[in-house]
Order: C-alpha cells, then structure tokens, then sequence
C-alpha cells in the first residue's frame, strides 16, 4: 500500500490524482492533503478519503473545518508550517506537488529532505530553483518523477536509454486558444477568451501561460534541469491534436515519441504507479480516428514569452527565478483585467531586464534558497509596481 500526500488537492491537478487514486483503493491510501481557500471541496475529500493530516494557508479556514466536522477529523493545521507538516507526514511515500505557482517551492523541498518520492506537477519549481531541487534530490537520494505530460512522455522515452546518445528534446505544444488569431488582435483578448482552452482542462494560471506560451518555456527550463540537456538541444514543435506527447532524437537520427489522448490522469497514473503499468477505463487512443497529426514550429515573434522563457533558461542564476514571479503577477493582474494580454509579455521583460541590472551591480552568483526567495520578493514588489502604473490597456481599471 503506496501512501500519498497532496499539495494542493482542490486544484485541477489535484481532484484528477484522487480520481486516479479511486480507481486503486487497494493500491493508494491519503494521508495528507492541502488546499487554499475551497474548504467545501477539501471538506468532501476528507470524508471519502479520510487523511491522516490536512493543512491550508490561512487559520481562518482551518477553523471553518473545523466547525464543520462529521465524526472522524484529521489533524488541522495552516500556514507553510502545515504545508510543510503535510509534505514531511512520516508516513507519506510518495507526495504529489501540485500547489500553483512559488506556493509549493518550501514544502516540496522539505519533502525531498525528508527523501520523499516526489510527483511533480508544479513548473515554477524548477523554473524558480531548479539546479538546488535536483542538487537536494540527489543528496538526499529522493526521486523526482514529472506529472506534466510532455516530461513524462521524455521520461517514457528516455526508458533504457544513455542520456549522452541523445541529440535533442523536443516538446510537443497545442498552440493554445490563439494559435490562428493575428497578433493585432492580442490587445483585445479577455481572461474569459484566454481561459477557454482548445484541448487541456486546466487551472487558470496554467491556462494563461498556455495562451501566452509560456507554459512551453517553463517546460523548456524544467527538462533541462529534469533530464540534464542544454537549453538549446530542447526544442518546441506545435502539434495541435495533442497526441505526440513530446519526442526524444537520437544522436543516429532515430525519434521515439509517446502517444496518448490528451488526460492528465494517464502521466498521474504513471507517476504513482511507476516502475508499474497498471490497466483503467480511462479513454484509450484509437489512431484509426486520429488520422491526422500536424506540426509547425513556433512563432516567437508572435508569443515573445516563449523568447523570454528561453533567455532567462539559458543566463541562469536567478533569472528564471524573477521570470516565474513575474510571470505569476502579471497573469494574475490579467485574470482581474488590470493590464491586458498584449502587456504579461511587456512586464515580465521589463522586471528581467530590471533584475539583470541589479545582478550588475550586486552579483550574487548562487542558487541558494535565500538568494531565490530574495529575488522573489524583489520580483514581486517590482513587477507589482509595474502593474499599478501600467495604463496600455484597453481593459484597464483605474
């Protein structure tokens, strides 16, 4: 019996994990859970999965669980104590990190010194501090296996093969809801237009960054701390029906590619049960009506944060770093219309810009965690002063 901790368990990621988990009660048990403010949700998850521990951000919303109790109560807890408390329960084998955005970096870190099995579906955590993730896991011994479909499609690939016969990375990308609109009309894009993705039933940040393409950036910088390629060997390809999952070239011209429908349950599954395969009723892909497979390389002119993502991947230190808590600001201020979609772009390249300068004058050089929170914070207030004055935006609220 596989125990489980979710970070994040009300979010999209989180719900399918416990579907999967459903399907294998003879499997999988919870032990711990976490989420953010959707306590009827979390309250329902509790009842049916009955976790040793459960944790939110703030003690307002403990207390409401704690009014709300119906027999059995797991220990309640807030705050990044109790995140961490979940991600470090000593009973936890394996703790799935699915907490949006810079929210999940503490906690899945602790969980990795704690020599967690590690299922990640967080990008901004590699993006933010990737070579001190990877350099704790290894101390640790802890494995780190990705949730994303892309970078478990590669880990599938890589199955049996010596990294150094690899000649590239290529990650498929469905292009988005504004794969064909012209980018004169970026300007007039709402968060309702941005949200409606054509293929993936996501949370809203990572809908966003999916209609700015910068999703695919954060994957490019994610493989390359995953797998140990160079930014430039790791290629984007858009390949709208989503099938191809992401593809592995050989140095002798050879390319293996994974093939699936487009769930998120399939690469959770593969997550918890790996080394193992085991049989569900998921959907199965059926190519007899999938006749068609098309790709095109990407337009970085037209989605300048695919460029940026790239850039910020390969001058590395903390730039990433300010690039995910830009990034992170300015979706959110376009969620609330407070900027529009033309400006996440603009933002996040002034706040690198701004940081590069800063690096000039006080070079810090390290990937230690209190140099990223540092760049964070900086980011943060930067970025969200850049927001406050910005005044391009049709959307725009004074």
């Amino acid at each position: 019996m596989k125990r489980v901790a979710i970070l994040g368990s009300t979010g999209s990621i989180g719900v399918q994990s416990l579907e999967v988990i459903a399907q294998f009660p003879d499997r999988f048990t919870v032990c711990g859970l976490t989420a953010n403010s959707q306590t009827e949700m979390l309250q329902r998850q509790i009842e049916r999965f009955r976790p040793d521990i459960v944790a939110v951000m703030e003690e307002r919303y403990a207390e409401k669980l704690r009014q709300t109790r119906n027999g059995y109560g797991p220990a309640l807890c807030a705050g990044l104590d109790g995140l961490i408390a979940v991600a470090t329960h000593p009973e936890a084998d394996l703790v799935i990190s699915a907490l949006p955005g810079s929210a999940g970096l503490i906690p899945t870190l602790r969980a990795i010194q704690a020599e967690k099995t590690i299922a990640l579906a967080n990008k901004e955590i590699l993006v933010m501090a990737g070579e001190l993730v990877m350099r704790t896991a290894a101390a640790a011994g802890a494995q780190i296996l990705p949730i994303d479909s892309e970078h478990c499609a590669i880990h599938q690939c890589l199955a049996g093969q010596r990294i150094e016969q690899v000649e590239r990375l290529i990650l498929t990308c469905s292009g988005g809801p504004f794969r064909d609109v012209d980018r004169s009309a970026f300007a007039s894009i709402s968060p309702a237009d941005a949200l409606a993705h054509p293929v993936w039933e996501m949370g809203r940040k990572v809908t966003i960054d999916s209609a700015t393409l910068m999703n695919k950036g954060f994957e490019v910088i994610e493989a390359h701390w995953l797998f140990g390629l160079p930014v430039d060997r790791i290629d984007i390809v858009i390949h709208p029906q989503s099938i191809i999952h992401s593809m592995v070239e050989m140095v002798d011209g050879s390319i293996l590619a994974q093939l699936g429908v487009p769930d998120m349950r399939l690469p959770i599954q593969y997550a918890l049960t790996f080394p193992e395969r085991l049989n569900v009723s998921w959907q199965r892909l059926d190519l007899m009506q999938r006749r068609e497979l098309t790709f095109a390389p990407p337009d970085f002119d037209k989605f300048p944060c695919l460029r940026l993502a790239y850039q910020a991947g390969q001058a590395g230190v903390t730039v990433p770093t300010v690039l995910s808590t830009a990034d992170e600001v300015a979706v959110e201020a376009f969620l609330q219309a407070r900027i529009g979609f033309s400006d996440i772009p603009d933002i996040i390249a002034e706040t690198i810009t701004a940081h590069e300068h800063r690096m000039d004058d006080a070079p810090n050089g390290t990937f230690s965690l209190p140099s990223i929170l540092e760049a964070d914070v900086w980011a943060r207030a930067f970025c969200a002063d850049l927001v406050n004055t910005s005044s391009t935006n049709p959307l725009h609220v004074s």
